[in-house]
Order: structure tokens, then C-alpha cells, then sequence
């Protein structure tokens, strides 16, 4: 082999075959698709459970991107990260997906295309309008940017992905600035991190042969279904965001305590929103062997009662005080406890508040910041609650961890580092920090108000029934009493049944899950919800793929400007003075060829 090369090489011709021999290496290798990933976060990895995912589809999938044509610089570093992602996405699925980037409405009137973008947005397609500086005189132009992606399987309904992050991160964020600068490229960074899940956590609900079952208990005053003899259930519009969203993924409806046992053979996970009357025993039993048995809870308590409706119908304060649900046994005895407090932070939305009147009567509002409405945000790395925006709450308690063998708690969120307790009875008015000596006590820093129980949960009733009570529990839930779980389980438990509840407005009806009428955008309280459900029922392990953690790595911009200057001669000279060495080599070589 030496022996044939050293031949080549003394050929008059042997930069042919170099070339040649280069040519050809490249031609097979654009045959296979080939990566070696040396970040140290895996940046450009899919997880197991994709891959598998991937490898097992069984038809045709149709992923539609409309984030495509002239974007500004940020979009564009997403679109070309959503197109590599989709590529080794199409690769591992043998070619069974098919991926198209498209600009929507493209050669259609204004007419048309409004119709489209409208049947679009029905479907969950998301749109932003951007402002961008034209070349000439620098006038502002405005492009319509969108910014998602439509996943469609067979004839199910199509699937719609927001490419964007849910989180907004900033530079900084004083309690006492309004304006927040936020981190574009550390935003731009998170939505990259969630593009492997999104697209896979689609792809898995849109294929999958069973849909979960997820029942919204009711018979304790929720604010979510009642019943008419005449005409059955009926919601109330403050649930109907979270109905609406249910029912797109998932087999969803009311189960009703009082008449009969949940089965975790029938569903997969119970909601327990924001009840407003007593538990009683048969009610908590019935709760605890369904989870002994394997079910999945979400808990949605309010422990106070503390509503905004009555702080303006006392027109100045009123007191919070005991709901007395007759929940803190059973919750003590999986491992968390909700407190009777109000938490209070300084980073906090603010509500309108009549300031005055106007000369013709008509009264002056102004926003101030009210501190019963905290900013959540996720404290530790969790698939629930990373990488999400912020979480608005109503008057939540704090929650405190107590000892359950057997069962780890995770925080999924807490306040700020800015944050108060109020004990019970709690006072609720307006001038909630009075002073500077006030405005010192809050202290605090990270008060949770969800948190996550995994593990094997014990009977709150394990020693309580006598051996008869027992066999009837048996008879009518169908199932053997349990003292303990026969498995590992999962609970999530909220401090605030308003965390996953809508506001209604006057005038357009029920908003989205997260949004209030007196703040300009919507907060996470929809995807932490859906992130919550999706953890509970789901078992093929796609949430890893939600906390991966890709490092920003940015330039250090002043080594960049001290060192420009050096940078700028190593790329022009170097080259220049590789080319002449090269030529100087070349010769040498021709010059004791032919002088041999």
C-alpha cells in the first residue's frame, strides 16, 4: 500500500487522483447520514424514547413548518435548527415523515389568505407581527412571522407545535423595574432546547392506539360541572380553557364522588380543582384506594378563601379565612401539607385600582402591583416546569414537605426571592405593604406551591377500618382495600385551584388559561397544566427529551473588540501565506523530480 502510493505521488498527474480519490469519498458519504455529537450537553442528540418513537411509526406523517422566508436573525437560527432537528427526524423514522416549509396564503388575495391565516389559528397555528428596519432611510417595515409548525396523521385532527419558547429570560429582574431587558438569545436558546420534545410529543399523541382517560371530579362545589335533571352536565365557563384543551388530547369527562369508586383501570388521572365544600371520609377513602391502586391525582386546593370579587365588594379589605375542606390529613400522609397562609412576593402582576374621578365622573384606574399575585417559576431542573414562562397564581398558600416513606417530593414552583407568608386569618386590602419597615419582611425566597409526589404512597385508612368496614370497601370499589401502594405512583399537588381555572370577561367570555384582563400577555398556567397531565399518564418516556439543557455559549464581546484586530490579520494572512508555502512546496517537489 505504501509502495502504491509512493508510485502515485511521483506521477506527473497525481493531484488527479487526489482529487479524484476526494470526490469520490465525498459522493459515498452524502449516501449516509453520519454524526459524531462532541457537546458536552448532547446539543444535537435525540434521546432513547424519540429514537424509538420514530423507528415504530407505522404511517405516513405530514409535518407542515410556515416559519420560512425572510425572517429576522433570531427566527432564522430557529428555522435552521427546526430543519436539522427534522431531518435526522425523518432519517430515523425510514423516511415515513414527510417535512415541507411553507409561507401560507403565498399568490392569495387578501381575502384568501385572511380566510386561511383564520382557519389556521382555529386549528392553533400562532402568528407575530414583526417590525423590522428597512435598508433604505431606515423606515420600519411590518411582516406577518409564523412562528409554528402543523403535525397531521391519517384523518386525525392536526396537531399544532409553537415553535417558540414559553419562557421569556431577562437580563435582569428588579422588583422595582417595570421594564425588564430580556435575554433574546438566552429565549431564543430554551425554544431550541424544547424543539426535540414538541415535535415528539406530537408525533406520539397522534399515533398513539389508547388515549388516556382523565376524569374532573365533582360532587364537592368545583367549579367545573354541575348537574340538571333536565339536561345533564353542564361546565361553568371558569373551567372551559381547561375542558377545551382535555378534550383535544385526551378521553376527558366528570366523575362524580358521591355515587361511586374511581377505578384506575378506567382512568388514568383524577383533577381535584378548587372544591369549595367539606371532604367527607367516604369522599377521601374513595380518593385513597384509588390511588393505593395505581391512580394519578392532581390537586387544586385552596385552602383560604380568598377572592378578588370580595376585596371589591368590601371596597377596601376582607379577611381570608379556612375553607375547612378536611384535605390536610390525607395530603399529610402523602407527604406535603398546605398552610394556612396567603404567600405574598414583590415580583407580582398588578390590578387596577380607582384612583380618583374625572371631571365628568368618570373614575381614574391605575395598575399597582398586587402581591397575592406572585410570579411562579420553576426552582430546580424538572420536565413539568423547565423552560416555562412564568406562573400567575390567585392568593396561593404555602406548601411544606413532611416525612413519607418511600415518596420523593420535587418543587415544581415557588416565588420569587422577594416573598412573605401571611397566616390565617389572613387580612386582604389594597395597601398591602404600608411602609418601608412592611417592605422589609418580605424576606422569604422560594416559597414552593407545587410540588410533585413520586413513589409508593401508604393508606391514610391502612389502621383506621375494621376488618368488616374493609370487605365493604372491597364490594363496592371492586378492587381489595390496600393499606399501601402496590406500585409506584405520582401526585401533584397545587396550593391554588386558580393556577389551572380561566378568567371570564364581560365582554368576549372565557379567557385563556394564564391571562387576565388587566396584563398584556398570557402567562404558562396552560402549559404547566398540560405539562402536569401529560407527566402523569404518560409511561414511554418522551419527558426526557423536555429537560434537556442546551449551554448558551456567547462571544465575551469585549475580548472580541480588543482582540478584532489580530483575528482580522490571522484571516487574511494566514491563508494567503499558506497558499504561497504550498507553492513553494509544489515546486521544490518538480524541481528534484526533474533534476534526478
Amino acid at each position: 500500500m505504501r509502495y502504491f502510493f509512493g508510485n502515485i505521488l511521483k506521477h506527473k498527474y497525481w493531484w488527479v487522483f487526489v482529487v479524484g480519490l476526494f470526490a469520490t469519498v465525498t459522493y459515498v458519504s452524502g449516501l449516509f447520514r453520519y454524526s459524531i455529537d462532541l457537546t458536552e450537553e448532547k446539543r444535537f442528540s435525540l434521546t432513547a424514547p424519540t429514537k424509538e418513537l420514530l423507528d415504530n411509526i407505522g404511517s405516513t406523517i405530514d409535518i407542515r413548518v410556515f416559519l420560512t422566508g425572510d425572517l429576522p436573525a433570531d427566527y432564522k437560527k430557529l428555522n435552521i435548527a427546526t430543519q436539522d432537528m427534522l431531518a435526522e427526524f425523518k432519517d430515523l423514522s425510514h423516511n415515513k415523515i414527510n417535512v415541507r416549509f411553507e409561507k401560507p396564503g403565498d399568490g392569495l388575495g387578501d381575502t384568501a389568505k385572511a380566510i386561511l391565516y383564520d382557519s389556521l389559528a382555529s386549528m392553533g397555528v400562532v402568528f407575530e407581527q414583526s417590525q423590522q428596519l428597512a435598508n433604505d432611510n431606515d423606515k420600519a417595515t411590518s411582516q406577518i412571522i409564523i412562528p409554528s409548525a402543523l403535525v397531521t396523521y391519517k384523518n386525525r385532527r392536526p396537531f399544532a407545535i409553537d415553535l417558540r419558547s414559553s419562557r421569556k429570560v431577562f437580563k435582569s429582574f428588579n422588583v422595582v423595574n417595570d421594564l425588564p431587558q430580556e435575554d433574546k438569545e438566552a429565549t431564543l436558546n430554551a425554544a431550541e432546547a424544547l424543539l426535540e420534545f414538541k415535535f415528539a410529543n406530537a408525533i406520539d399523541k397522534l399515533t398513539r392506539t389508547y388515549v388516556p382517560v382523565v376524569a374532573y371530579a365533582v360532587g364537592n362545589g368545583e367549579p367545573g360541572f354541575s348537574f340538571r335533571q333536565d339536561s345533564g352536565f353542564f361546565y361553568n365557563p371558569r373551567v372551559a380553557d381547561l375542558i377545551n384543551n382535555l378534550s383535544n388530547d385526551y378521553r376527558f369527562g366528570p366523575f362524580d364522588l358521591k355515587l361511586s369508586y374511581p377505578s384506575p383501570q378506567q382512568i388514568d388521572a383524577l383533577l381535584i380543582v378548587k372544591p369549595t365544600e367539606h371532604f367527607t371520609d367516604e369522599d377521601k377513602l374513595k380518593i385513597d384506594q384509588y390511588v393505593m391502586h395505581g391512580g394519578k391525582v392532581i390537586w387544586c386546593v385552596d385552602k383560604l378563601y380568598a377572592e378578588l370579587d370580595s376585596l371589591m365588594r368590601s371596597q377596601g379589605d376582607f379577611v381570608a379565612y379556612d375553607r375547612n375542606l378536611n384535605l390536610d390529613d390525607i395530603l399529610f400522609k402523602y407527604g406535603v401539607r398546605i398552610n394556612g397562609d396567603l404567600v405574598q412576593d414583590l415580583n407580582c402582576s398588578k390590578i387596577p385600582v380607582v384612583m380618583g374621578r374625572n371631571p365628568d365622573g368618570s373614575p381614574v384606574m391605575q395598575r399597582v402591583p398586587w402581591p397575592y399575585y406572585p410570579f411562579l417559576t420553576a426552582v430546580n431542573s424538572n420536565p413539568i416546569s423547565k423552560n416555562l414562562e412564568r406562573v400567575l397564581p390567585l392568593f396561593p398558600s404555602s406548601i411544606d414537605t413532611v416525612e413519607a416513606p418511600g415518596v420523593k417530593k420535587t418543587i415544581l414552583l415557588a416565588t420569587d426571592t422577594n416573598s412573605r407568608r401571611l397566616s390565617s386569618p389572613a387580612i386582604v386590602t389594597l395597601n398591602s405593604v404600608k411602609d418601608d419597615a412592611d417592605f422589609q419582611t418580605f424576606s422569604k425566597s422560594n416559597v414552593p406551591v407545587a410540588v410533585l409526589l413520586e413513589g409508593s404512597f401508604n393508606s391514610l385508612y391502612a389502621n383506621r377500618l375494621t376488618p368488616a368496614l374493609q370487605d365493604s370497601v372491597s364490594r363496592s370499589s371492586g378492587e381489595p382495600f390496600a393499606k399501601s401502594s402496590a406500585k409506584p405512583g405520582k401526585q401533584i399537588v397545587m396550593s391554588d385551584g386558580d393556577i389551572v381555572t380561566n378568567t371570564v370577561s364581560n365582554t368576549t367570555g372565557p379567557l385563556p388559561m394564564g391571562q387576565v384582563p388587566f396584563e398584556d400577555y398570557r402567562f404558562a398556567n396552560r402549559e404547566f397544566f398540560l405539562n402536569c397531565v401529560d407527566y402523569l399518564v404518560s409511561d414511554n418516556g418522551l419527558f426526557q427529551a423536555r429537560n434537556k439543557d442546551f449551554t448558551l455559549r456567547l462571544l465575551n464581546k469585549e475580548k472580541v473588540e480588543a482582540q478584532r484586530s489580530m483575528w482580522q490579520f490571522i484571516n487574511i494572512v494566514v491563508p494567503v501565506m499558506l497558499i504561497i508555502m504550498f507553492g513553494l512546496i509544489y515546486q521544490w517537489r518538480r524541481k528534484q523530480q526533474y533534476t534526478a
